[in-house]
């Protein structure tokens, strides 16, 4: 069975054919459109090419992108790709493709992709975190993804800074309207923001690991947020392991640092929860959003 998996992001839209073996049979990307229209467009584009390549026709198609559909209408909430607010996504998307959709948050997939044969293989409960322009978040239990009754499970982002310091309080205005979000703190424009010299956060990571001592200090107080945001998570969940994607996720002194950091804030007089980078990198979101239909009888 073939599965088209599309992750719809800020900058660039992707679409991929899996295996039943979940191997790539074709992979293809395009720039995002800032209008909706085109946005669609573009989608069923991607589409109709990955299944060409594959040699399919009709495949199951899921969708990760920004935000998430709120229950009550279907309409697009909460998504920092502004065209998507207010619209009903999953519909347009069926109708365009002429198929049925299923639609979730991109972070929901990375944790689904890594729960199943990644980072989190074989854990019962794997919380993933989206480290990149944003910041989101993903919990698997047992296999299943874990959207919740009112499907914001996960929107970990939007939580305000745990503890903060004297400094850090009230904190900015996020774009969601609320003030001193996580995302606003330990995204990658976030961490570039707190440094503030011009450069991106995986720029200031590198500086950090050559000596600069600004760049350490900064990294430092990094550290620290992702820390205590985490830590709630461990509190609230007890995850078996932590995943992270996203740009920030390939800075490796987090893996090294993480652990002992989020251990002086759990709730616990023992944390021994690994954090590992996602197994698939920036493949987990497609390969998430594939498999939000199993494969049949199942996976």
């Amino acid at each position: 069975m073939i599965r088209i998996g599309v992750d719809f992001g800020g900058t660039k839209i992707e679409a991929a054919a899996l295996g039943a073996d979940g191997r790539f049979l074709a992979r293809v990307r395009a720039p995002s459109p800032p209008d909706y229209a085109e946005a669609l467009a573009t989608v069923r584009g991607l589409v109709a090419r990955a299944e060409a390549e594959a040699g399919a026709e009709g495949a199951p198609v899921g969708v990760g992108g920004p935000g998430s559909a709120s229950p009550r209408d279907g309409l697009i909430r909460n998504a920092n790709s502004n065209q998507l607010n207010g619209k009903p996504f999953r519909r347009d998307l069926e109708a365009v493709l002429g198929r049925p959709v299923r639609l979730a948050n991109d972070a929901d997939c990375l944790a689904l992709s890594e729960a199943q044969d990644g980072a989190g293989e074989d854990a019962e409960v794997v919380f993933a975190a989206i480290l990149g322009t944003g910041c989101g978040g993903g919990l698997v239990v047992r296999g299943r993804l874990q959207s919740g009754r009112n499907a914001i499970g996960g929107e970990w982002g939007h939580t305000p800074l745990p503890w903060p310091d004297a400094h850090e309080y009230p904190g900015p205005r996020c774009w969601c309207g609320r003030r001193n979000c996580l995302e606003l703190w330990i995204s990658g424009p976030g961490f570039a923001r707190d440094h503030g010299r011009g450069l991106t956060g995986e720029a200031v990571a590198r500086a950090a690991e050559t000596g600069d001592a600004a760049a350490a200090a900064s990294l430092d107080r990094y550290v620290s947020r992702l820390a205590r945001g985490l830590a709630v998570i461990c509190d609230v969940v007890d995850p078996d392991v932590v995943v992270l994607g996203g740009g920030m996720s390939n800075v490796q002194a987090l893996y090294e640092r993480l652990p002992a950091a989020i251990g002086t804030h759990v709730f616990s007089d023992l944390f021994t929860t690994p954090v590992r980078p996602a197994r698939h990198g920036d493949s987990s979101g497609v390969r998430g959003a594939a498999r939000l239909w199993p494969l049949e009888p199942a996976e």
